[in-house]
């Protein structure tokens, strides 16, 4: 029988690169030397950068999105239903269902109170646990974006109400069952890269018991 570990150029001859101490696969951060590096634009909110980078057999020029990096909430109610949001993102040119989500556009804020903030603004709930549900790079062969998405659940109504405008001022909110959100995702219906990953990150945890799950603070 054939494993990955038996394919060419997988699992043979690295040692542990690509593996954490107990020999389970992972990503690693590698620093390639910058040898040069330029601003090509300076957008409102997203950044153009440019670096020459020395890969050892070869130079290679490589322009990117500089991004400061996000949050997103999956936020569960006691029936299992998880909330989404329509907003329209231009860039694609869809009406996109989506969990609460926004920048960490607030120096110094932590990921969790950014993402508690975001469920407050954009869907006027509190939560009274959280959990880190998943990371991911949204693009990793052109942007620097990188996303936290929290499970959120105990969801209560907020004091506080929040005005909203552009894209956010029509925003529909709707509670789906998560095994239909499941299956919007697997249907291509549902295409949001954080709809895709937090659904499936929620639905892989709900089927685990949600054992493994880091429990962290909103607070």
């Amino acid at each position: 029988m054939t494993t990955g570990d038996d394919l060419p150029g997988v699992g043979t001859g690295t040692g542990a690169q690509g593996r954490d101490a107990q020999g389970r696969l992972r990503d690693e951060p590698v620093a390639h030397p910058v040898l040069e590096h330029s601003r090509v634009y300076d957008g409102r909110v997203f950044d153009l950068d440019r670096d020459v980078v020395d890969l050892g057999a070869s130079q290679v020029v490589r322009e990117y999105v500089a991004h400061p990096g996000a949050v997103g909430v999956i936020a569960l109610d006691e029936q299992d239903r998880v909330l989404l949001l329509s907003q329209y993102r231009h860039p694609v040119r869809r009406v996109l269902w989506e969990p609460p989500a926004g920048l960490l556009d607030v120096a110094g804020e932590p990921e969790v109170v950014a993402a508690a903030r975001e469920l407050a603004e954009e869907a006027d709930l509190v939560a009274r646990s959280w959990w880190r549900l998943v990371e991911l790079f949204t693009t990793p062969g052109g942007s620097s974006e990188h996303i936290t998405l929290f499970l959120a659940r105990g969801l209560t109504v907020t004091e506080t109400s929040f005005a909203r405008v552009d894209e956010e001022a029509g925003m529909q909110v709707v509670w789906v069952p998560l095994d239909e959100a499941v299956d919007g995702v697997l249907a291509g219906r549902l295409q949001c890269p954080t709809t895709v990953s937090g659904v499936l990150a929620a639905a892989a945890a709900k089927a685990r018991g949600w054992a493994g799950l880091e429990p962290v603070s909103g607070r």
